[in-house]
Order: structure tokens, then sequence, then C-alpha cells
């Protein structure tokens, strides 16, 4: 057995898998699911499945490609099903993650706010308090008016 040489990067190897961007893939699947969730896509698909059961119905036998049954049809909405489900998912997992993001911006600016909310008040409790050790208007003419009393009971 042959030990891999530290001091030697290693050798390419090419991947089995094909490589994709999984957010361009993300991108087309919430657009894909975006777009099967609105009443264009209702109508799109109304007027196939009418169009189809139409043309396999009022043409000459000779001319039809799925006879009554439909199996074709069904066929054809079962894999249009079994590819929407995991794109509709995919999508509805990627809006969770922004969703649990966000989520996290807005606890973290409300914490922030909190803080800023907790200091003011703090600010506030001081200036109230030093306020009150300060002499006001009032109080310095009580005391000039106690005073001017004293002297004149004094003479």
């Amino acid at each position: 057995m042959t030990a891999e040489r530290l001091d030697q990067p290693r050798a390419l190897r090419r991947p089995l898998r094909p490589h994709y961007d999984p957010e361009t893939f993300g991108r087309l699947s919430e657009r894909i699911a975006r777009f099967l969730g609105t009443a264009r896509f209702i109508v799109y698909m109304t007027v196939f499945v009418v169009v189809w059961l139409i043309w396999n119905l009022a043409v000459p036998p000779q001319l039809r490609f799925d006879p009554y049954p439909f199996i074709f049809l069904t066929l054809m909405l079962s894999l249009q099903a079994s590819y929407a489900a995991p794109l509709i998912l995919l999508a509805q997992n990627r809006q969770d993650d922004r969703d649990r993001i966000q989520y996290e911006q807005d606890r973290e600016a409300a914490e922030r706010n909190q803080a800023e909310i907790e200091y003011l008040t703090r600010e506030i409790a001081g200036l109230r308090i030093a306020l009150d050790e300060v002499a006001t208007r009032d109080y310095l003419r009580s005391e000039l008016t106690r005073l001017l009393e004293e002297l004149k009971e004094h003479r």
C-alpha cells in the first residue's frame, strides 16, 4: 500500500458526479415553484389537458396517440407532479433559511435597541438625580425670602 506524501499535492481527479451550482439551481427552483403557484399555470395546465382530451377523443383513430384510458396523459401529469413537489419543497426550505436569517437579524436588532433603551433610561435617571441636587429658581427664591425675613427679625 502506497502512503500519501504530504509534501506533494494530490493528483487531480475528475469527479464522477456532474457539477452544478446549488445557488443557481435553488433560484431556478424558486422561480418554477412561484410559477406553479399561479393562476396562469392552472390555466395553462387546464388548456393542455383539455386539448389532449379533445385530440384523443375527436380525431380519427389512426391520429390518436393516447386512447381512452389516457395512460400517457396520466404518466405525463404524474411526471410533472413528481418534479414539482421536490422543487416546491426546495423553494420552501430556501425561504425558511431566509426567514431564519431575518429572524436572527431582527432579534439582534431588538437586543441592540433594548440595550440602547436601558442605557438611555439610566442616563435619564442620572439626570433626574443630578437635577434634584441642583438649586431651582423656586428653591433659591424661598431661601432668599427666608434669609431676608431672618435679617429683618434681627434688626
